[in-house]
């Protein structure tokens, strides 16, 4: 993997590199989502919905047991929603849980779950890494210690180098084919690159140097698997400090920017252009890519109507993927033709969790967000881009208990133009999944529609 997780807890942490250990394999949620974003039954075995859509009952699996040896039922589910949605909770999709007005053990193998309103993707939001199951026993050290209920259990972190999971010989659902797995960290393309071709690495999911994949390619002892992500990359703007607080310089921003340039720079090709915060694969995408062609001049008059006729100076924090360190560098010297002189700070990512994400020092950056179908994230004014839109914020609290699929659709394109016209952030690309495989495993995943990196069906062919 690039990026090292800064805890290995879920249910307690924005960084998608968690989910990418523990999902799936360490962790298990009432449902799963599967390689093609379907939804699947997992801890729970199966359900049934009211008839007005508001009430859930799962039916739960039986004789499962935590890694620590403390049993798994209905009580087990109860803590983690009333934790997860508590006014304290750290989960960082809160959202997931707010239309949840009950939950309830009917008894130990059956759950029901109340929500206020209709809710059209309640068992994929429950799917994520976000709404794992956690047991009262051990949540509380999980970020250091997670112990869920998956066909693998956790062995060793040392930090700065690896984490390493092993076959959970209690797992009641299909075993694991491995009986080991080892994460390692390697965020350099150069390392990662002599990493695989050494064979000390058997597998990135997402490769940092996509411009050395002709090299395995050609090479029979590997496989490149090309597919798609859920990662809308940005160039993250914070709306409450100027001057970025004023449309007109966000849209000056917008018109400087070259997408393809900073595609064919940073990734070698790899990417979908995109003028907007939603994967293009998605069947609500909404085209806006002509909203701001390239221009210079129209960028340049925009600052000036602005107050900034000479431009001005900013901090541009880069945390480590390929994409933000080469690309942070073609932004640069984009937005340098229309008087914007940034300051390129290289950030590590925990450094970037603290100081953009959280308490939101910065003026721009970048960065992939990888949660599926994540466009609410505008609606929230304490989200780290600090964009306060009450018309979007009825927008998306409609889409949420709405369930018709063509007024979902509606509502989900209207959001993506307000955003597009009120140029909140630099749209740039969707991230392409580039993963490179040792010829001989199998069961990876070509696509990721949530964040994770799920080994329960990756074997050795020979």
């Amino acid at each position: 993997m690039v990026l090292e997780p800064p805890h290995l807890d879920p249910t307690a942490g924005a960084a998608a590199a968690i989910d990418e250990v523990v999902y799936a394999n360490v962790f298990e949620g009432l449902t799963r989502i599967d390689q093609n974003g379907g939804v699947q039954p997992s801890l729970a075995t199966s359900w049934t919905i009211s008839d007005d859509g508001m009430t859930y009952t799962f039916t739960l699996k039986e004789g499962v047991t935590f890694h620590d040896g403390t049993g798994f039922d209905a009580d087990d589910v109860v803590f983690t929603y009333d934790r997860a949605r508590a006014e304290d909770s750290t989960n960082a999709q809160k959202g997931i849980f707010a239309p949840i007005t009950s939950v309830t053990a009917v008894d130990p193998s059956t759950i029901e779950i109340k929500i206020a309103q209709p809710q059209g993707d309640f068992l994929f939001n429950i799917g994520r890494g976000d709404a794992v199951i956690v047991a009262p026993e051990s949540a509380e050290t999980n970020q250091s210690n997670p112990v869920g209920t998956g066909p693998f259990k956790f062995v060793q972190w040392d930090q700065g180098s690896r984490v390493i999971l092993e076959k959970n010989p209690n797992y009641t659902g299909t075993p694991a084919f491995m009986n080991k797995a080892r994460f390692v960290f390697i965020s350099d393309p150069n390392a990662a690159q002599n990493a695989m071709l050494a064979g000390d690495v058997d597998g990135f999911a997402n490769f940092p140097a996509p411009e050395s994949l002709a090299i395995f390619e050609a090479d029979p002892r590997y496989q490149v698997v090309r597919g798609s992500t859920e990662g809308e990359t940005i160039l993250s703007t914070n709306n409450a400090k100027a001057p970025f607080n004023d449309k007109r310089v966000r849209q000056a921003i917008a018109h400087a920017l070259d997408r393809q340039a900073i595609i064919d720079g940073a990734m070698f090709g790899y990417g979908t252009p995109i003028g907007t915060h939603f994967a293009p694969h998605h069947p609500y995408y909404e085209d806006l890519l002509d909203t701001y062609p390239r221009d210079i001049e129209r960028a340049k008059a925009l600052l000036a109507e602005a107050g900034y006729p000479e431009g001005f100076e900013a901090t541009f924090k880069l945390p480590p993927p390929t994409y933000a360190r080469r690309g942070g560098q073609i932004i640069a010297a984009q937005l340098r033709e229309i008087g914007i002189e940034l300051e390129l700070i290289n950030v590590e990512w925990g450094q970037w969790l603290e100081d953009v994400f959280k308490t939101k020092n910065y003026d721009l950056s970048i960065v992939s967000h990888v949660e599926p179908f994540d466009i609410g994230i505008y609606a929230n004014p304490d989200y780290y881009f600090q964009y306060d839109n009450v018309v979007f914020q009825a927008i998306i609290e409609k889409l949420n208990v709405t369930a018709n699929e063509a007024k979902r659709e509606q509502l989900a394109r209207a959001a993506q133009r307000i955003l597009t016209e009120d140029a909140v952030n630099g749209y740039l690309f969707q991230l392409a999944k580039t993963g490179v495989w040792n010829t001989n495993l199998e069961g990876m995943w070509p696509n990721s529609p949530v964040e994770g990196n799920d080994l329960t069906a990756v074997r050795w062919t020979n």
